[in-house]
């Protein structure tokens, strides 16, 4: 009986997944896009259209090079599949509502312009549907705690690495007798860094859903010629950045910050593709979960392919998010958050 509703209202369920699966990736784009692109628009280094038209690139770029990996864990690591076996039909409703749920929640948010973690919103969402749905045996606790030691995990890794940049950042350039040309001497070194390591991500892992296998050593060399390319755009971009007039060291700072406002841009770009080849997973996962038991009559499996254009989708819901309410979360990180 259940697969017969299935198979009568398939169509309905992919039509409301789609929906939802895009009001969710908006509230993406409305909220956790604007948490990437608020230091570089808080900075002033680039203005909020212009981080819109760098998130539409790159944020889509992330989706679709890279996007398919975390979409797993969404899908199936966090709710187990095998109580579900005998009713899909469950599995739909839970996920259709998680979609929802989550939603609704960063919409209210994004108008508030409260900056929250759309991870948050939809894990919560999931394990609230599968406890009232089959109960807590459904619920894969392992991985959850692993994902709640992340959040705490996160913010101390990215805390500590973003201390020792900038501890390296006066010991090279800030508190040196030239601040201004070590600037721009050790300006594309930083850019490197940023360009080899989202490449070196995204070939490691993030191709596997495009059938692209590259082994490990190519994926050093790939990411190190990226990488280079990237250094040498940056030299491009502040090679003819003139001294500003200085009478002391202090004074040298604000020349500092002209060769650095266009490399922020890069920095801007890398967090768009690597939160677009990340959160987009919130969004589509349980899309994806939906569309797999639709078009296979009911199976619950726990592999299943990820058709493109549930990616294209997710990518345009943030897109559209950042566009139309992005600026409300933009604002608070980049202006209202530290003491100026």
């Amino acid at each position: 009986m259940e697969v017969d509703v299935i198979v009568i209202y398939g169509g309905w369920f992919i039509g409301l997944a789609a929906l939802f699966g895009l009001y969710m990736t908006w509230g993406i784009g409305a909220n956790d896009v604007a948490n990437a692109m608020g230091t570089s628009v808080g900075s002033g280094a680039i203005t909020v259209k212009q981080a819109i038209l760098i998130a539409a690139v790159f944020e889509f770029a992330g989706v679709i090079l890279a996007g398919g990996q975390v979409t797993e864990t969404v899908r199936k690591g966090i709710v187990d599949l095998d109580p579900f076996i005998e009713d899909p039909e469950l599995l739909i409703y839970g996920m259709l509502s998680s979609l929802l749920a989550a939603g609704v929640w960063l919409m209210i948010a994004s108008a508030k312009g409260w900056p929250v973690s759309t991870t948050h919103s939809i894990i919560g969402a999931l394990v609230g549907f599968a406890l009232v749905g089959i109960g807590q045996d459904a619920v894969q606790w392992t991985k959850v705690m692993q994902i709640v030691v992340s959040w705490i995990v996160s913010p101390l890794v990215g805390g500590s690495i973003a201390y020792l940049i900038m501890i390296s950042i006066r010991h090279l350039i800030l508190d040196t007798d030239n601040p201004f040309d070590n600037a721009k001497k050790w300006g594309p070194v930083y850019v490197f860094f940023v360009g080899f390591l989202i490449s070196l991500v995204t070939l490691f892992k993030g191709l596997k859903h495009l059938d692209i296998e590259i082994s490990t050593p190519m994926s050093f060399v790939w990411s190190a010629v990226i990488g280079f390319a990237v250094a040498f755009l940056g030299w491009l971009l502040i090679r003819n950045k003139e001294r500003v007039l200085e009478t002391d060291k202090k004074s040298a700072f604000p020349g500092v910050e002209r060769v650095f406002a266009p490399m922020q841009v890069f920095t801007a770009c890398a967090m768009a593709f690597a939160h677009g080849s990340n959160d987009v997973a919130n969004g589509i996962g349980p899309l994806s979960a939906v569309v797999s038991i639709v078009q296979s009559g009911g199976e619950v499996a726990q592999t299943a392919g990820l058709p493109l254009w549930i990616l294209v989708l997710g990518g345009i819901g943030i897109v559209v998010g950042l566009s139309t309410m992005g600026y409300r979360v933009m604002k608070t990180i980049g202006k209202k958050i530290n003491d100026r």
